[in-house]
């Protein structure tokens, strides 16, 4: 039996990838107040004016669409600039995070000669990044 005293070592990958998702969420939920604040304070113009979100979120998506004229996938990265739009950089922030954990883990694999773990590890990224390019739906 263990006593209390005894300290569980956790393996350095799961330190470093710990760490790093840590920091990713706060900085993640910092830019998420941060830009809500900004649009709740009118600090920026929203590109949806506060008094018509009522009457629109009711609304079927291809509908708001089509009435905010809204631009699809990443079309929203020209738009970063209004507040109603900027709170999406902190949902891409905590969205990858884990990527760049999971990219961090690579060089510690490759020192240890670990090559299916840098595969799986490179595979999840491709397969998020994948996803996220918007290749995979239809119309593309």
């Amino acid at each position: 039996m263990k006593s209390e005293r005894e300290i569980v070592e956790q393996p350095v990958e799961q330190l470093l990838y710990a760490r790093l998702l840590d920091w990713g969420t706060r900085i993640g939920l910092v830019v998420l107040v941060l830009t809500f604040a900004a649009y709740m304070g009118g600090l920026t113009s929203p590109r949806v004016p506060l008094d018509q979100l009522p009457a629109l979120w009711g609304q079927p998506v291809g509908s708001y669409l089509q009435q905010t004229q809204s631009p699809l996938g990443w079309g929203w990265l020209a738009l970063v600039q209004h507040s109603d739009v900027a709170g999406l950089v902190g949902i891409v922030v905590l969205a990858g995070c884990s990527l760049v954990c999971l990219l961090a883990l690579v060089p510690l694999y490759l020192r240890r000669g670990d090559r299916a773990f840098v595969a799986l590890c490179l595979a999840e990224v491709a397969v998020v990044l994948l996803a996220a390019s918007g290749w995979l739906t239809a119309g593309h």
